[in-house]
């Protein structure tokens, strides 16, 4: 029962956004803040009618609704053109399959007649009279009074549904969200109860109130009985004994405790804990259609990351499987094909790229490509002597290093740069290209001619076709006697200096980059960290 795509408008952070899935495996790669997290909960959300665990009418909050679109409303009710109240919509569609016929219909967004629910969280025209009185006093208003406000989920017949009539289970995983040991042991047993057998539960819930009911025939608990006893009167006048709850609330699922190798699970490293639960939930694949996995790498070695991998691909090979990540080892485990590149404006898929760059990134390690997807700003550079002179040179801009101001330095061969560039379009980066002028300006701009003055692209080079590469221009915008000062070399010539410095890029950089002299940064540079 496959997701062919959702539609999430104005929940958190996501305004609004359409995301397309594999028949399988999809890896969403992003930022922190991007909405990953936020999309699976809205899938969640769409397919169960629960946030955190609970119906979404008991965690309604003015938070769940996107800020910008509450603030644009507001903003219009104070300058007395009032808009409609803004809403949560999301829209799950399906792929066309029997099962789903009952889903079957063309009220969504996009009017396609095909299956699919939608989760609506919209203002209810039966408040509309204290609504008005509410927002009267708007000078007052800071948030939406979602108290006037209800949810409905609906199939595309606009059929209003339960997640009941949804044919599709739903497992959301986010084994780093179990803080403590009460919800911790829960949601462990909860994935066993559902590898377990209706007849082995049974068995099990039985044998634990036999031994619970042993408990009493115990001589310890006689004695302590019989003396309870003798004290009828004082504290009441029934007898007073102690058992073990053999109520409902003290079953087997509140009383056991999960255990690896006899010792208690919370006992256990976190990342131990977080790969059992995960494992575990996937266990129970038989039930599960969709699985809605947050960041499996939490907590995990490379070793013990690698065998959770293995164990996600292989149920991912039956199951849809959704997986948000930060790790460029699940990028490259996984395949770079099931990538969606998430930022907090955009995404795509890596597939609709060129051909020819598609088939690079394919076959180039996924960790400069995560870099570049992750990078608030990124400046690519041709290489490691190259990425030295401009991490110094921004330092020297900003008082900082580019990382700790989000702005990532790249190496990245030149031939590779339209590559990145691509890839920095579709997601809307703002990046900067530091390369070489090679003695042929007029080459140069031929070949990067699609991004000249495009929004948040800068392609940076010298024109001085004498000075074609960053050493000879060193040289030339600081003088012989200051760069020999700083390299603690003496040369006879100045082309001796730039052969030296040539042939020996990455030593010069590193004096460049740990010298307290002062230097000139190369303007072409300057531009780049500005």
């Amino acid at each position: 029962m496959q997701i062919t795509k959702v539609i999430v408008k104005n929940y958190r952070s996501l305004r609004y956004r359409t995301v397309v899935f594999n028949k399988n495996l999809n890896i969403i790669v992003g930022d922190n803040e991007s909405g990953k997290s936020t999309l699976l909960e809205a899938v969640n959300l769409a397919l169960t009618g629960l946030l955190n665990g609970r119906p979404i009418y008991g965690e309604l909050h003015p938070f769940l609704f996107n800020m910008e679109a509450v603030q644009a409303f507001l903003a219009d009710y104070k300058a007395s053109k009032p808009s409609p109240p803004p809403e949560i919509l999301i829209e799950v569609y399906f792929a066309n399959e029997p099962e789903l016929a009952d889903l079957k219909g063309t009220n969504n967004s996009l009017e396609e007649d095909v299956p699919g629910v939608s989760m609506t969280i919209a203002f209810n025209d039966a408040y509309s009279e204290e609504f008005n009185a509410y927002m009267e006093k708007i000078d007052e208003v800071r948030s939406l009074p979602v108290e006037y406000y209800r949810s409905r989920m609906a199939d595309f017949k606009d059929h209003e549904i339960t997640s009941r009539s949804i044919p599709t289970k739903t497992t959301l995983i986010d084994a780093s969200a179990i803080r403590n040991l009460a919800s911790g042991n829960k949601y462990i047993i909860d994935m066993i109860k559902d590898v377990l057998s209706p007849k082995q539960m049974a068995q099990l819930a039985l044998s634990y109130r036999k031994m619970k009911e042993t408990f009493l025939s115990d001589s310890t608990v006689g004695q302590v009985n019989t003396h309870l006893a003798g004290k009828k009167g004082e504290i009441s006048d029934k007898t007073i004994s102690v058992s073990l709850d053999n109520s409902s609330r003290g079953n087997w699922e509140m009383g056991i405790m999960p255990h690896l190798n006899e010792v208690p699970i919370s006992l256990v490293g976190k990342g131990e804990q977080n790969s059992v639960k995960i494992k575990l939930a996937m266990a129970a694949a038989a039930k599960t259609h969709l699985f809605l996995i947050e960041e499996p790498e939490n907590h995990l070695s490379f070793t013990n990351l690698n065998t959770l991998i293995a164990s996600i691909a292989a149920n991912a090979s039956e199951r849809q499987t959704i997986i948000t990540t930060h790790s460029s080892f699940v990028l490259n485990k996984l395949g770079i094909e099931n990538v969606i590149l998430f930022t907090r404006t955009a995404n795509t898929r890596m597939n609709t790229l060129k051909p020819k760059t598609y088939d690079y990134f394919m076959k180039l390690p996924g960790h400069d490509t995560l870099r570049m997807i992750l990078a608030n700003r990124a400046i690519l550079v041709e290489g490691p002597s190259d990425e030295l002179v401009v991490q110094r040179a921004f330092h020297k801009a900003h008082g900082t290093m580019p990382l700790e101001a989000g702005v990532d330095v790249i190496s990245v061969n030149s031939l590779a740069f339209k590559r990145f560039l691509e890839i920095a379009v579709l997601l809307g980066i703002r990046v900067a290209v530091v390369t070489d002028n090679d003695g042929d300006v007029a080459g140069l701009k031929e070949k990067y001619k699609d991004y000249f003055g495009k929004d948040k692209m800068l392609i940076s080079f010298d024109a001085d076709e004498a000075a074609q590469t960053m050493e000879p221009q060193l040289v030339r915008d600081n003088g012989k006697d200051k760069i020999e000062k700083i390299l603690g070399r003496v040369f006879p010539t100045v082309e001796d200096l730039e052969k030296w410095m040539s042939k020996n890029k990455t030593q010069s950089a590193l004096k460049l980059f740990d010298t307290a002299e002062d230097w000139v940064v190369p303007d072409y540079i300057a531009n780049a960290v500005k």
